[in-house]
């Protein structure tokens, strides 16, 4: 038996090539042409270099082209099957073996088993497969045998060599079970794959529509209240005026905010303008005021007189600032806070920075800031605080972030001065 498993080791690693490839080709399975072409191409691979290297037992010539027949027929379908059976009979007649026409005769029968075995395979267990793998590869061995040898008058070679053929059929049915357990683990493996893609992008879809409701809640809670301000009685025309650009502004900013999410893969900046930094920082302080006055943290804003000016999109920039000094009001504690923010120039960089001293960060949850679904809050999602940074990003702007534990945070955030837009 050892000396089989000797004479055999290469026929079996050849015929156990097209595993390597398989995961590959089971996933082209939509383009059932090109799948097909493929187990075609990589089967008669097999056999091939399985009849390449055939063993000698006694005059009679073993190997195991069976395994790759039967395997590519049953995962192929009937198409498949003729060609490697078709592929069968042109090697053997392009290694110069005799009776080749005897010898397709002696094979058409055993087409008929794979044909009867592939109406159900795909129902079975997979122990009924390797169990219907192992008698049809039996079979096929066995029936060509008896059908090629009785026609030449070579049937005493089958008899004499009763014992090793028993041996070869034994290891020949171990073989092809290990090929089946190893496809099957493939597919269930791949299925599996698939299950969990599925699942991530369900969740991700889920949690994308929960950060998107957080973020226009607020501009939209404001719209609500204000549009009941109106219907107060009585209402100045001048209140009325200003109640109406408060509410048109807030829709415009939640209409900004879903594009932001819109473009979140490829954020880059709808609008090409000088944005007055000065200007801006001022807006997003007034903005937060009263966000902060809600959590009792103050605002405490410092500017350097001279205007600056950076190139990119106002309103996402303006959205970025408002979401990052959003979070560092709520990393605060109740007992209230103080909010810093400052904008200046220093070695030709335009620095805004905002720093609090609330419940600050470790340096893990600092590496992780801006990542998909991560958050520093019990119901955050992470990803407004990714939107930001990736809008930031997008207009050639750099974050730092600085923190310790139970003492604050700070963020820089960096531009290069445009030239353009010096007074």
């Amino acid at each position: 038996m050892i000396e089989f498993f000797k004479d055999f080791i290469l026929n079996i690693f050849l015929i156990f090539s097209p595993l390597v490839i398989y995961p590959y080709l089971y996933k082209s399975q939509s383009h059932s042409m090109k799948y097909r072409l493929w187990l075609c191409f990589f089967f008669t691979l097999a056999i091939a270099f399985a009849m390449s290297f055939p063993v000698n037992l006694n005059g009679l010539i073993y190997d195991f082209r069976s395994i790759p027949l039967i395997v590519g027929s049953l995962y192929g379908g009937i198409y498949v099957s003729m060609f490697l059976y078709a592929a069968i009979i042109v090697v053997r007649y392009l290694l110069g073996n005799p009776n080749n026409l005897i010898y397709a005769v002696s094979l058409l029968p055993t087409f008929i088993f794979i044909v009867l075995l592939l109406q159900r395979y795909r129902q079975m267990s997979l122990i009924n497969k390797m169990i219907a793998a192992i008698i049809v590869c039996i079979a096929v061995k066995i029936v060509s045998f008896l059908i090629y040898l009785t026609s030449v008058g070579k049937l005493d070679l089958f008899t004499t060599n009763l014992m090793s053929s028993s041996q070869t059929y034994i290891l020949q049915s171990i073989v092809i079970a290990v090929y089946i357990y190893l496809i099957e683990f493939q597919q269930k493996y791949i299925h599996m794959q698939e299950e969990a893609v599925h699942g991530e992008k369900m969740r991700i879809v889920s949690e994308m529509a929960a950060s998107v409701a957080h973020e226009i809640r607020n501009p939209l809670t404001a719209v609500r209240g204000f549009i009941q301000l109106m219907g107060v009685p009585h209402l100045a025309p001048s209140k009325l005026k200003f109640y109406q650009e408060i509410s048109l502004e807030e829709l415009d900013r939640a209409q900004v905010i879903i594009s932001d999410y819109l473009a979140i893969a490829k954020p880059e900046p709808e609008k090409d303008e000088l944005i007055p930094l000065k200007d801006e920082v001022q807006y997003v302080s007034q903005v937060l005021l009263t966000i902060a006055n809600y959590n009792d943290v103050k605002i405490e804003v410092t500017l350097q007189d001279e205007q600056m000016f950076i190139h990119g999109d106002r309103n996402k920039l303006r959205q970025s600032l408002i979401n990052i000094g959003k979070n560092a009001i709520e990393a605060m504690s109740k007992s209230g806070g103080v909010l810093e923010i400052g904008l200046k120039e220093q070695s030709h960089k335009i620095l805004i920075t905002m720093r609090d001293n609330g419940v600050g960060m470790t340096k893990e949850q600092i590496s992780r800031l801006g990542t998909p679904y991560f958050s520093t809050k019990e119901k955050g999602t992470g990803l407004g605080t990714m939107v930001s940074f990736s809008l930031i990003r997008a207009m050639k702007g750099k974050i730092t972030i600085t923190s310790e534990v139970g003492k604050g945070t700070e963020f820089e955030i960096s531009f290069s001065a445009d030239p353009r837009g010096l007074l």
